[in-house]
C-alpha cells in the first residue's frame, strides 16, 4: 500500500467527519439511540442538512438528553425512507468495530501487510475503537464479504459486517457507558486516499489466517481477487526458497501487477515480506525496480514465458505496464 506520507493526520469535528465521509448532496441516515428510554429515532437527510448548525444543535440536545449519535457509512438512494440494503445507492466505506482487546487489535491493523492505512480511526470509549476505510468500485456483495473477512482477521465485532451499518459520530458523548463517566467520541483522519478491493488481501484462506480454507460457513472474497493475491504470494515463496534475490522477486511482482496496483512496488514488498514469514527484508529501491523492469521488458519474450527454472513463473508472463 502507499502510505500517503504527505497526509497530515488531523482530528475531526462532527461536521468535518460527516463531510469527509460523504458529499454534501448525499442522503445518509442519522440514528439516535436512547437506551434509558428504549427508543431509537432515525432521520434520513442530505449531508448539507446534517452539517448545518440547526441540525447539529438538535443532535447535541438529543445527546445531552441521553441519546447516542450514529451515522450511516454508505449513502442512500434519493427518496429512501429506510436504511435497508436495497436502499443503498453506493458502497463507499468498509469498517471494523473493535471491542475486544481493542488496543492490540488496532495495533494489528496499523501494522498489517494485508490492509492499507485506515482513513479514519475513532476512539469510541477509553478501550474501544472503530476503523474506517474509504473504498470504491465494489458492490454490496463484495463489500460484505470484505467486512466479514476484516472482522474475522482482526477480531472485530461480527455484528458490524453489514453494509447498512451506522457508526458513532465524533464530538458526542458515548451514553452507553454513562456509569463510567462521560467519554466524548473522537475521530482522526489518517489518510486521504480512496482504496480499491485489490488493496485488501485479508481473506478466509490467507496465508496469515488461522481459518481453514474451504470452510463454507465463511464468506470468501471474489474468486479472482483471492486467487491472484495467493498466486503472487505462492510465487514469492517458491522464488525465495530456491534462493532468488528478494529485491529481484519484488521487482518481478511489481512489474506484473503494475496495471492494477496503485503502488505496485509497495504491494510487491508486502507480498515478499509475507512470504518470508516475518523475516525482515531490505526495502525496495523504486529506481532500481524501474531499471530492472525495463531490462526485463527488453529481454526476449520467449524467456519471459519460461517456468520457474528461468526465474519467471508462467502466471507472470506477458503483462507489462502500459
Amino acid at each position: 500500500m502507499k502510505q500517503d506520507v504527505q497526509f497530515q493526520s488531523r482530528s475531526l469535528s462532527a461536521s468535518e467527519y460527516t463531510l469527509a465521509l460523504h458529499e454534501p448532496g448525499d442522503h445518509v441516515a442519522v440514528l439516535l439511540v436512547n437506551r434509558q428510554r428504549g427508543q431509537a429515532l432515525q432521520r434520513i437527510a442530505s449531508v448539507e442538512t446534517i452539517v448545518a448548525p440547526e441540525f447539529q444543535n438538535w443532535l447535541r440536545d438529543q445527546n445531552r438528553s441521553g441519546s447516542d449519535v450514529f451515522i450511516g457509512m454508505n449513502p442512500l438512494k434519493d427518496g429512501a425512507t429506510s436504511r435497508t440494503k436495497d436502499d443503498i445507492r453506493e458502497i463507499r466505506h468498509v469498517y471494523l468495530d473493535l471491542d475486544e482487546d481493542a488496543k492490540a487489535a488496532l495495533a494489528n491493523v496499523r501494522n498489517s501487510l494485508d490492509v492499507p492505512r485506515p482513513n479514519f480511526v475513532l476512539d469510541t470509549s477509553p478501550a474501544k475503537h472503530q476503523v474506517v476505510w474509504e473504498i470504491e468500485g465494489v458492490d454490496l456483495k463484495q463489500a460484505e464479504a470484505l467486512l466479514h473477512s476484516l472482522a474475522n482477521h482482526f477480531g472485530g465485532d461480527p455484528a458490524a459486517t453489514d453494509a447498512t451499518r451506522v457508526l458513532r459520530v465524533p464530538g458526542f458523548v458515548n451514553r452507553k457507558y454513562a456509569g463510567d463517566g462521560e467519554f466524548i467520541v473522537q475521530a482522526r483522519q489518517e489518510s486521504g486516499r480512496i482504496y480499491s478491493l485489490r488493496e485488501f488481501t485479508v481473506n478466509d484462506d490467507s496465508p496469515d489466517s488461522a481459518r481453514l480454507a474451504g470452510d463454507s460457513s465463511r464468506s470468501p472474497l471474489p474468486r479472482g481477487h483471492k486467487s491472484q493475491s495467493e498466486a503472487d504470494w505462492a510465487y514469492a515463496k517458491r522464488a525465495l526458497a530456491r534462493g532468488d534475490d528478494p529485491e529481484e522477486v519484488m521487482c518481478r511482482i511489481a512489474d506484473y501487477r503494475a496495471h492494477d496496483k496503485h503502488d505496485p512496488e509497495d504491494y510487491a514488498k508486502r507480498t515478499v515480506l509475507k512470504a518470508r514469514a516475518g523475516i525482515q527484508v531490505i526495502g525496495t529501491d523504486p529506481d532500481e525496480c524501474a531499471r530492472i523492469r525495463q531490462e526485463r521488458i527488453a529481454r526476449d519474450s520467449d524467456r519471459v514465458s519460461h517456468d520457474d527454472q528461468n526465474q519467471t513463473p508462467r502466471h507472470f508472463a506477458g503483462r507489462r505496464r502500459s
